[in-house]
């Protein structure tokens, strides 16, 4: 494994000079996009179902305090511990005392980017268990040291090519880049692991407060296997994913794998009401839910910030994103990457992820595609404008430093239209002797890095308007 960059820029500088990772990802954004176009263009109700589902996670935010009562409320009837964690470490201590507490030895994983915002697995290694993902994207991430570089496919950055070989090296697996065999492969050795596991943890698509369910959606079927199989089972969700009433999960399957697979709906979608009761066959004995803050409550303060609560972590927005296609998702130096990790990660992990807002050509095809219509251009712009506001502002490094500070004396001189007719003019002048047919191609110092890479239209002061000729 490469060791890991010091910064995003550095990230970023590092994956844009990779043409292989180019291919890999506009490989896989290309082809999820073609399935996303055809199970959309199909599918009539597709723009009435996102509209449902905004309305449905605008309302739930509006009253998140009294959901949240209502869900606790219902799991506790049936039969969970529920635990509300402030921060990430209170989360992380919760579990790793249960599972002392039941003296857990070996545990599985469903697919779960909350666990991986707490940094959950180190936690649970560091107190001597071992800790597996079952879900096969994070399942060969993890085998190379590595965290998921996509919300939805942590592979993404890997051809089948280089699973082959880590099989071979890992698992000792004779060397094939047949995806069929290699997932023959990946589930041969899970299965043995799930059976002999003493706790299960998944994440939450959803969670009813009417009902007190969550609900897990997945295509591998490990996240029932890991919920059902070991005799504890946690699920661990952010206070954002609770909805009011069971039926408005319908609103937002109809959308969810169509947007982040391609699919018209997932392979399985489990709804997990407790823990396994009197004369049941299967289910977990024991079942606790950790709903997690962790800088959330300040999101739902901020009146424009809010609306990426909305967010049902599809991740179609990462595979439109351009800046994402071209730097994938480990140069983000973040659990969440592309447009809505642009926008979490400031709030979720501080100043070390302040520059990513800045992270966009504010295209817009986030937002066009985006099931539950979030503006993410409009969030993105905000959060600049706060970071430029802020008391203690970003330091950029040297050539960004220098543009923004050449930006920001050119916003002062801007508001002084006198000075700026002066400058222009004075431009004007001295650029002429550089312009060749309306064009430069190259300026002096201090405005060469722009020429270096496009011509810049030769200046032209501006003519004053004659007055109309009177024929009369």
């Amino acid at each position: 494994m490469a060791a890991t960059p010091k910064s995003f820029f550095d990230a970023a500088g590092a994956a844009i000079a990779d043409t292989e990772l180019h291919r890999k990802l506009e490989s896989a954004s290309a082809r999820h996009l073609d399935h996303f176009a055809h199970v959309r263009a199909e599918f009539a109700p597709y723009e009435a179902e996102r509209d449902a589902a905004r309305q449905i996670k605008q309302d739930a935010i509006s009253r998140l305090d009294e959901l949240l009562i209502e869900l606790t409320t219902n799991l506790e009837k049936r039969g969970c511990k529920v635990f509300f964690a402030e921060t990430a470490e209170q989360a992380r201590d919760y579990i790793v005392d249960l599972a002392r507490r039941i003296e857990a030895k070996r545990i599985v994983k469903g697919k779960s980017m909350t666990t991986e915002e707490i940094e959950l697995n180190p936690a649970l290694t560091a107190a001597g268990m071992e800790v597996v993902e079952t879900d096969l994207g994070e399942y060969i991430v993890q085998l190379r040291g590595e965290g998921p570089s996509h919300i939805i496919t942590p592979a993404i950055h890997l051809s089948k090519e280089d699973i082959g070989h880590l099989f071979e090296d890992k698992l000792a697996f004779p060397y094939t880049d047949e995806p069929e065999k290699l997932t023959l492969a990946a589930r041969d050795k899970l299965r043995e692991i799930f059976l002999s596991a003493d706790l299960g943890i998944t994440g939450a698509n959803f969670a009813i407060a009417e009902t007190g369910t969550i609900v897990v959606v997945e295509n591998e079927g490990n996240g029932r296997l890991s919920s059902t199989l070991p005799d504890t089972f946690v699920a661990v969700m952010g206070i954002e994913k609770v909805i009011p009433r069971m039926t408005d999960v319908s609103h937002f399957l109809e959308i969810l794998a169509r947007t982040a697979t391609g699919q018209k709906l997932t392979t399985y979608t489990s709804f997990i009401t407790g823990p396994r009761r009197d004369g049941e066959l299967d289910g977990p004995r024991e079942m606790h839910v950790v709903i997690l803050d962790h800088g959330r409550s300040s999101m739902l303060a901020d009146p424009v910030l809010r609306e990426a609560l909305n967010c049902i972590r599809c991740g179609a927005c990462l595979n439109v994103c351009p800046v994402y296609r071209r730097i994938g998702g480990h140069a983000y130096q973040s659990t969440y990457p592309g447009p809505i990790g642009s926008i979490v990660s400031p709030n979720l992990f501080g100043s070390a992820a302040g520059y990513l807002p800045f992270a966009s050509t504010l295209c817009g095809a986030c937002r066009d595609v985006c099931p539950v219509k979030i503006d993410i251009p409009r969030i993105l712009l905000h959060l600049r404008w706060k970071e430029t506001e802020a008391n203690r502002p970003l330091k950029w490094p040297g050539p960004l430093g220098r543009a923004r500070s050449g930006a920001r004396r050119f916003a002062r001189m801007a508001r002084h239209p006198r000075t700026m007719r002066f400058f222009s003019k004075l431009g004007a002048f001295m650029l002429r002797p550089f312009a060749r047919a309306g064009w430069i191609r190259r300026m002096p110092a201090p405005f060469s890095n722009w020429t270096r890479l496009r011509d810049f239209p030769r200046p032209r002061p501006r003519r004053r308007a004659r007055p109309a000729r009177d024929d009369g």
